[in-house]
């Protein structure tokens, strides 16, 4: 079995109100590695490298997984 890597998530200043209760977290601590947790469900990480991060990133601001649409 290999090691967990522990990861420091942080959740996004919006996120970071007591009346808001599910966020994603993300943790950027281990180098070359981005992990992305749900807050409700900790257990669960997906990791990516910083490049497919930089893709997933510019794809959301740019509307490509706009939900409204």
């Amino acid at each position: 079995m290999t090691e967990r890597t522990e990861f420091q998530f942080v959740t996004a200043a919006a996120c970071r109100d007591a009346r808001v209760n599910n966020c994603p977290e993300i943790a950027l601590n281990v180098p070359g590695v981005v992990a992305l947790r749900d807050s409700e469900r900790p257990d669960t990480v997906v990791t990516m490298t910083p490049d497919q991060w930089a893709t997933l990133t510019a794809a959301i601001k740019g509307g490509e997984f706009d939900l409204s649409a």
